[in-house]
């Protein structure tokens, strides 16, 4: 009896993470809202699958959160060097990270005020990506509040999410742009 029951654990753990893979996959090729009919398909179970595993979105949305994280932070990066060596290397670091998200964040984005969880994950990724900033230039800590502001608006999602979207910049391009912003926001402190 327990081996009966033991499969159908694990029937359901290998439909739980199919699900969490055909979601990421199907927003990571552009499809910031897929229906739970396209997931159901890509994932090779029933929908009524997808609705038993989740049976709400926030538990999918824990899911995909843990998913993303494991897979993509944190970036390595080499913490050396003088202010302006390493500012670059921040801007780089976040260009690379924000390309692999940026998908997976639109989506979210489109969710998120209707979902607590997608509310909390936007809030902390703000909040780790400003703990990031300083610590990565420790300077800010002595510099205005208003230069560590700037610094943390240019090198944000939103900034780069617009340059590569409503501005249409290639990805060096937009680096080039944010570094630029980045280096003049610490050159005139």
């Amino acid at each position: 009896m327990a081996t009966a029951s033991d499969g159908r654990v694990r029937r359901g753990q290998r439909s739980g993470q199919a699900i969490v893979d055909a979601l990421l996959g199907l927003i990571g090729e552009g499809r910031l809202e897929p229906t739970a009919r396209q997931v159901a398909e890509r994932a090779g179970v029933g929908i009524r699958t997808v609705f038993r595993r989740f049976s709400d979105m926030e538990s999918l949305f824990a899911e995909m959160d843990t998913r993303m994280r494991v897979r993509l932070l944190p970036l390595v990066v080499d913490g050396r060097g003088d202010l302006r060596r390493r500012t670059r290397a921040l801007v780089a670091s976040r260009a690379a990270l924000f390309e692999r998200i940026a998908p997976y964040k639109r989506a979210a984005n489109l969710r998120r005020w209707r979902s607590p969880y997608l509310r909390t994950g936007h809030a902390r990724l703000v909040r780790e990506l400003r703990a990031d900033l300083v610590g990565r230039l420790p300077e800010l800590r002595r510099a205005p509040a208003a230069l560590l502001d700037a610094l943390d608006l240019a090198t944000s999602f939103e900034a780069w999410d617009r340059l590569r979207t409503e501005q249409g910049l290639g990805r060096e391009r937009a680096q080039a742009a944010v570094e630029r912003t980045a280096l003049a926001l610490i050159g005139g402190s």
